[in-house]
């Protein structure tokens, strides 16, 4: 199974360039069985770019994900801390391979759906 997840721009492109490996995340997906995820790049940009096949997905406290994943988080420890805000523990989908779309695709076209605030899952 899949998921679209919506992605800001300056993180989303950083995955399909190789430079961050781990998407964060304050909450993680219900369903066990995700496999890869749709990348929807929000606002200004708004196009489905591309998907990445999930590796593993690490829950760990905040100290402990940040080390393992600072070197191809993509962010500044300052802004994971922020992003986590006041949490003790946190999420980290790390990327295993990805794809990029040659052309950016509609969401509500291609995927007969409306921007995910977060995610949603896909069939």
């Amino acid at each position: 199974m899949r998921v679209l997840l919506s992605i800001k721009p300056e993180f989303a492109f950083k995955i399909f360039d190789g430079s961050k490996k781990f998407e964060f995340r304050k909450v993680i997906f219900k369903k066990p069985d995700i496999k890869s995820i749709v990348v929807y790049a929000s606002s200004p940009v708004k196009k489905v770019i591309g998907e990445f096949e999930i590796d593993c997905i690490l829950n760990a406290d905040l100290n402990t994900l940040w080390k393992e994943t600072q070197e191809f988080s993509g962010i500044t420890e300052d802004y994971f801390l922020k992003y986590f805000n006041q949490r003790e523990e946190g999420y980290a989908i790390k990327v295993k391979t990805f794809k990029k779309y040659k052309k950016p695709l509609c969401i509500k076209e291609d995927f007969q759906s409306f921007p995910p605030q977060s995610f949603i899952y896909l069939t």
